[in-house]
C-alpha cells in the first residue's frame, strides 16, 4: 500500500493516505479524501477478493481434478491461480484496516499479511512472464525444447519462482511492524533508510512491470508474425488474445507504477497537486490489484478445453442452468479436435 510519506513503501497504513508529511507546513484539507477512501477502499477490495477467489478458486479446482492430464502450461495456470488467491486473501485485512483506520490483527498477521501481499503479487508477475517465455521456446523451437518441458521441470520452475518471490518480499516482512501511538494502531512498513524504500520502488517499477512488459512485447512480437503465416482456424483468435494480454498488463499496471513513482520523486509540492496525486493512487491501485480477476478470463476461460471442463465439473456439483450448453460445448470441442502443427501451436494459447 501507499504511505504519504514522499516515498512508495509497502506500507499498509491507510491513515498516512491522507496525512501531511512532517516538512509540510501549508495547510491542506484531506477530509474528503479521506471520506472517499474510507468507501472506495473496503467496496473494491471486497469486490475484488470475492472475484478473485471465485475465477481462481475455479480454476485451481478444475486443474487439480484434471492433474492427470498436466502439462507444463497447466501447471503454469494453476500457480498463476494459486498466487492471486495469496494476494486476494489479504484484501479483506485491509479493507477492514482501510475502513476503520486502525490495525487490530497483532503484529505477526501485521508482517504476515505483508508478506503475503508482496509475495503474491510478485510470483503472479513471474509466472505470467514464465508462460510468456514457455509459448516463445514453443512455438520459435518446438522440437528442440520438447523434451525438457517435462513434470519435473515443472516442478522445479515452480520451485524457483515460489522462493524467488519469498526472497524479494523478505524487506516488506522484516521491515513492517505495528505501531502503537496515543490514537491509533497501524500497521505500516518502516526501513532502515531510504535505500530501502528505494529497493520498493525498484522491485515494482522494474520486476513488477516494466521487465515483464518488455519480455511480453518481445516475445510476443516474434510469435504474432509465426501464427498469422499458419493454417489455423484459430490463429486470428490467437492473435487478439495475444494482444488483449498484453494491453491489460499495461492498462492495469503502469496507471499505478507511475503514480507510486511521482510519489517517490517527489516532484509535486502545491496541495492540490498532493491531493490529486494520492487520489490517484488509491484509485490507480484498486484497479491494478483488480488485475488478478482477469487473469482467470485471459488465461483460462478463453480456452475451450478448460471451459468444457468448468461445464462438466459444475454439472456433476448439480448446476442444472448449465444442461442446456451441453450440444454447444461438445459440438466445439469435436471441431477442436483435429490435430496438426498449427493446432498444436495454438493449443498453447487456447487451451
Amino acid at each position: 500500500m501507499e504511505g504519504y510519506e514522499g516515498y512508495y513503501t509497502s506500507d499498509y497504513n491507510y491513515t498516512s493516505y491522507y496525512e501531511q508529511d512532517e516538512d509540510e507546513y501549508m495547510p491542506c484539507s484531506n477530509v474528503g479524501l479521506r471520506d472517499f477512501g474510507e468507501v472506495f477502499l473496503p467496496t473494491i477490495y471486497s469486490l475484488v477478493f470475492i472475484l478473485g477467489v471465485i475465477g481462481n478458486g475455479l480454476v485451481v479446482c478444475v486443474l487439480v481434478k484434471h492433474r492427470h492430464q498436466t502439462n507444463l502450461t497447466d501447471m503454469c495456470l494453476i500457480n498463476l491461480a494459486v498466487s492471486d488467491l495469496v494476494f486476494v486473501f489479504t484484501l479483506p485485512f485491509y479493507a477492514h484496516y482501510s475502513l476503520v483506520g486502525e490495525w487490530p490483527f497483532g503484529d505477526f498477521l501485521c508482517r504476515f499479511a505483508s508478506g503475503s501481499h508482496t509475495t503474491g503479487f510478485l510470483s503472479s508477475i513471474f509466472f505470467m512472464v514464465v508462460m510468456t517465455l514457455d509459448r516463445y521456446v514453443v512455438i520459435m523451437h518446438a522440437h528442440k525444447v520438447a523434451r525438457y518441458r517435462t513434470f519435473r521441470a515443472g516442478i522445479a520452475l515452480t520451485v524457483f519462482v515460489w522462493t524467488l518471490s519469498l526472497c524479494f518480499s523478505l524487506p516488506a516482512i522484516f521491515f513492517t511492524k505495528v505501531k502503537n501511538d496515543s490514537t491509533e494502531v497501524t500497521c505500516s512498513y518502516e526501513p532502515e533508510n531510504k535505500a530501502w524504500r528505494l529497493y520498493d520502488i525498484i522491485l515494482k517499477n522494474v520486476f513488477g512491470l516494466g521487465i515483464p512488459l518488455l519480455v511480453m512485447m518481445v516475445c510476443y512480437s516474434r510469435i504474432i508474425p509465426i501464427l498469422l503465416n499458419m493454417r489455423s482456424a484459430k490463429k486470428h483468435r490467437v492473435v487478439k488474445l495475444i494482444i488483449s494480454i498484453v494491453i491489460a498488463f499495461f492498462v492495469f499496471w503502469a496507471p499505478y507504477n507511475i503514480s507510486i513513482l511521482l510519489q517517490f520523486l517527489n516532484l509535486l509540492t502545491d496541495c492540490n497537486s498532493l491531493q490529486r496525486l494520492k487520489l490517484s493512487i488509491i484509485v490507480t491501485e484498486t484497479i491494478a490489484y483488480s488485475h488478478c480477476c482477469l487473469n482467470p478470463i485471459i488465461y483460462a476461460f478463453v480456452g475451450q478445453k478448460f471451459r468444457r471442463r468448468v461445464l462438466l465439473m459444475l454439472r456433476k456439483w448439480g448446476s442444472g442452468f448449465l444442461h442446456s450448453t451441453r450440444d454447444f460445448s461438445d459440438s466445439s470441442y469435436r471441431k477442436g479436435s483435429v490435430m496438426s502443427r498449427s493446432s498444436d501451436v495454438t493449443s498453447n494459447f487456447i487451451m
